[in-house]
């Protein structure tokens, strides 16, 4: 494919749609990203593996980073895109190419910005954290990423999702002793034994904090159980997986230590209780003068983000953040995912009128 060069961002949309950049194969992509961002003197461009940062370098006061990752999850019969008047279909096109393409062009226009701009295009968002290209930006060039607030292409429809939720999964194994199914009474069935921790999670009832007008839903849940020897045994283990969706207001070790409230009336003697995962989560910004700034401006509609994006890993470093990009988020991954131009078209709206004024004062 040759260069990305369409101006509207809608068509921008489009081209980059039509570069396959499922995780781990974004290459193509990123190279095109790379290969349009150093044609514009105003930007100095870093690569790092598989991940492109843009910045400028004007002095000005405050320093806005826009971030978006390369990556889509894999095709389901949606791949090259399918133009249908004013509604694009095709993989990534509402996660999140739109945002990619809104980045892109801002890229281009804003040579001379209110705010100095830092522009990360990022590897593998959509595969386990460990492999994550802004996690490697962060591990390996810091520098590159600082910043006084960001704003991240995550799939909102063009208005506001704020901060997000964070995320703790553990693995509660529970223990018993095997016998002869013909004589059970001789073992200790441990799966009947998780009815108990089963039934108070079904029970829970979550908390539903505000935060700074944002209402978040927590979620404490089983979401895997496994065990079993054979049909004529006995089973001496189970392990209950439980994952905890918890607000901004809870942080990490707050959130576990929840967790294992619920869960530690149902453990016994060798039972245990393993971590497996840990996502923090990240307050709302909407009280920082760019990001109320934006909002007020473009008349945004403001919600709480009740998933995780990676807004938690620029707040876990001092870097306020929230979501705002184009395409319905209840659509990603899907069959039949697709992004408006007005979608677009609006969200490139509001960008624009933010980049081009700085806040007074």
């Amino acid at each position: 494919m040759g260069p990305i060069g369409a101006n509207d961002p809608f068509e921008l949309t489009r081209q980059l749609v039509d570069v396959a950049s499922e995780s781990f194969a974004e290459q193509e992509l990123v190279s095109l990203i790379e290969q349009e961002l150093r044609s514009l003197p105003h930007l100095e461009v870093t690569r790092v593996g598989d991940n492109v940062v843009a910045r400028t370098d004007l002095g000005r006061d405050v320093r806005l980073i826009l971030g978006g990752h390369t990556d889509t999850v894999a095709a389901n019969g949606n791949f090259p895109s399918r133009l249908e008047g004013d509604v694009l279909h095709g993989l990534g096109a509402a996660d999140m190419k739109g945002g990619l393409a809104c980045m892109l062009t801002s890229a281009r226009r804003h040579v001379d910005p209110a705010y100095d701009l830092t522009y990360v295009f990022y590897a593998r968002e959509e595969v386990p954290a460990k492999h994550s290209g802004l996690g490697e930006l962060f591990d390996l060039r810091p520098d590159l990423l600082v910043g006084d607030v960001a704003l991240l292409g995550e799939p909102t429809d063009g208005e506001l999702e704020a901060g997000c939720q964070g995320s703790v999964r553990v693995e509660v194994r529970l223990v018993g002793a095997r016998a002869h199914t013909a004589r059970a009474w001789m073992g200790r069935n441990a799966i009947h034994r998780a009815a108990p921790l089963l039934d108070a999670l079904s029970r829970h009832e979550p908390r539903r904090p505000e935060i700074l007008g944002c209402r978040f839903h927590e979620a404490l849940l089983a979401v895997g159980i496994e065990g079993g020897v054979s049909g004529n045994v006995v089973p001496d283990a189970v392990t209950v997986t439980v994952a905890h969706r918890f607000a901004p207001d809870r942080s990490a070790a707050e959130a576990e230590a929840h967790v294992r409230e619920v869960v530690d009336p149902h453990l016994g003697e060798g039972d245990t209780v393993t971590v497996v995962d840990v996502a923090p989560a990240a307050a709302p910004a909407v009280d920082h003068p760019v990001v109320r700034r934006l909002i007020e401006q473009s008349s945004l509609r403001v919600t709480a983000k009740l998933g995780w994006t990676d807004v938690a890993r620029f707040a876990e470093r001092g870097v306020p953040a929230a979501n705002f990009g184009p395409g319905d988020p209840t659509i990603a991954h899907t069959a039949g995912e697709h992004v408006t131009a007005d979608s677009v078209r609006r969200t490139w709206r509001a960008l624009d009128d933010l980049i081009a004024s700085a806040v007074s004062g």
